[in-house]
């Protein structure tokens, strides 16, 4: 498995965004806590972090490549439209997916929402140009606390981690744009 650093990205964010196109499953860090992703439109990588995880039907929630790829894909009321204006930042807004083909049947478990973010970090621009949206879940197997540290994180069997150093954050607050609610 490769470690790789934010300079690594950079200097080869073509050739790593063709991998995730291609199915990689990989760890990267975002604004709050490290996620472990894939592409969400790719059923058989998408059921490789449920394995991972070991998480059988909850949904997962996705970074979005763009604003506009939510306001094409979601619906928003207007409660939604004001949270909106909070991304990028460490929220993940519970929005009704309009367009079921966004993402993967095994990204939301045919939920008809989706958790959607933008974090308001560099990863977001490896998103915006891979143009679809990525899983985005905790570095962890369910019930456990999220993994922070390098040891930890290389106990995850996938195709390579995007290292920035040791995240001390929290996971992002979540918000049910239908009802208002603040879920975490």
């Amino acid at each position: 498995m490769r470690v790789l650093s934010k300079n690594d990205v950079i200097v080869h964010k073509l050739k790593i965004v063709s991998e995730i196109a291609a199915g990689a499953v990989f760890i990267y860090p975002t604004d709050t806590i490290y996620g472990i992703g894939c592409d969400a439109t790719s059923d058989k990588s998408v059921r490789r972090i449920r394995e991972l995880k070991q998480r059988d039907s909850k949904p997962f929630s996705i970074i979005a490549p763009s604003i506009d790829w939510i306001k094409d894909n979601c619906e928003l009321n207007d409660k939604a439209k004001s949270w909106l204006l909070k991304l990028p930042g460490p929220y993940t807004l519970i929005l009704p997916l309009r367009n079921t083909s966004a993402v993967c049947a095994q990204a939301n478990m045919g939920v008809k929402t989706i958790g959607v973010r933008i974090p308001n970090h560099w990863i977001a621009d490896l998103v915006s140009k891979l143009g679809r949206p990525l899983v985005t879940t905790s570095v962890n197997t369910a019930g456990a606390p999220p993994s922070t540290k390098l040891e930890q994180l290389q106990s995850f069997n996938v195709d390579f981690i995007i290292f920035d150093g040791e995240l001390a954050g929290k996971s992002s607050t979540v918000i049910d744009t239908v009802s208002g609610k603040i879920l975490r």
